[in-house]
């Protein structure tokens, strides 16, 4: 069963974008897009708070998330976190079956 994490990341001055251009440029994310059982890792910059940026990080099954906080990259990712002094809060969701009643409201 899939899980999907959602990361606030908090930060000043710009520090959160900071994290995520040197996520994305370091390689770091592009790796964590590439392991297996990965199936979205995407950041959103927040309208209402510039400051927090919104990871939605989904893996295919608790394996997989578990294989990939055993990674060094990990470490990487929380020095990174450090660097730019972020505050965090997660969520964790499990997806449910989609639910047809809702098609009506939803534009494909």
């Amino acid at each position: 069963m899939a899980i999907v994490m959602n990361l606030y990341y908090t930060g000043a001055n710009g520090s959160a974008m900071d994290f995520v251009r040197e996520m994305e440029e370091s390689g770091v994310a592009p790796a964590i897009r590439a392991e297996e059982g990965n199936l979205r890792y995407d950041y959103f910059q927040s309208l209402s708070d510039p400051e927090t940026v919104l990871l939605i990080d989904m893996w295919a099954d608790q394996e997989s998330l578990d294989v990939h906080h055993a990674t060094p990259m990990m470490g990487q990712i929380m020095a990174l976190r450090e660097k730019y002094d972020l505050r965090m809060k997660a969520e964790r969701y499990v997806p449910q079956e989609a639910n047809t009643a809702d098609d009506k409201f939803i534009r494909k």
